[in-house]
């Protein structure tokens, strides 16, 4: 398994020259289509929408490697037979590995188990490089509060744009920012509409009429 971006070079194209980043909140609206026509389709954990809505092709899936989603993941049977795994054409993990830890821990790492898991599709597997993370808690931190956790779709989208910002033409659909108390949306917004108001990606706004 590789770590950093490399992995994130899979099929159909080596150099995309447009990428698609597709978040789960399901009032992304019908832009299945547009979706699907960029070079790159990175979606993350159950990609709500994959087969409808949010289009039907996926070449990367982001899948959170520590804690109990990808613990029951692991537990269930069907899992590589779920279509959004299936048709995913390479696998990133966006936590860095950690030491082995007691298995009650929450924020236990398995990401090993991941890899054996997932190793019968023969997609590549890729880890975020630690300095993606460095870079977001930097980002997120505010003076004299405790470090949020940086979600999964911060992370992805901080390191395609640092690898791709201005050269490629990304574009952002379905952020709901919102979840999760451990992240904080508030900061993650801001700083998306940062990087849109910059140039740097195309934000796509949730659809009116199911967002109000």
């Amino acid at each position: 398994m590789s770590e950093g971006l490399c992995a994130i070079s899979a099929p159909p194209r080596r150099t995309p020259r447009h990428i698609a980043i597709v978040g789960n909140a399901p009032e992304l609206g019908a832009c299945g289509e547009a979706i699907d026509a960029a070079d790159w389709v990175v979606r993350f954990n159950n990609a709500a929408g994959f087969g409808a809505a949010s289009g039907r092709r996926v070449t990367h899936l982001a899948l959170v490697n520590h804690g109990g989603q990808m613990r029951e993941w692991l537990e269930d049977p069907g899992f590589l037979d779920r279509p959004v795994v299936r048709a995913a054409g390479a696998f990133l993990f966006p936590f860095a590995r950690k030491p082995p830890a007691p298995a009650d821990e929450d924020g236990r790492d398995w990401t090993e188990e991941a890899e054996a898991r997932l190793a019968p599709l023969g997609a590549p597997i890729s880890v975020l490089p630690a300095s993606v993370h460095r870079e977001a808690a930097a980002l997120l931190h505010t003076p004299g509060r405790r470090p949020p956790a940086p979600s999964t779709g911060f992370l992805v989208s901080l390191h395609l744009l640092r690898r791709f910002g201005g050269t490629v033409t990304i574009d952002v659909h379905g952020f709901g920012f919102e979840g999760w108390d451990g992240h904080d949306f508030v900061r993650e917004r801001r700083w998306f509409e940062a990087m849109a108001a910059g140039g740097l990606l195309r934000l796509h706004p949730l659809e009116a009429s199911l967002a109000a």
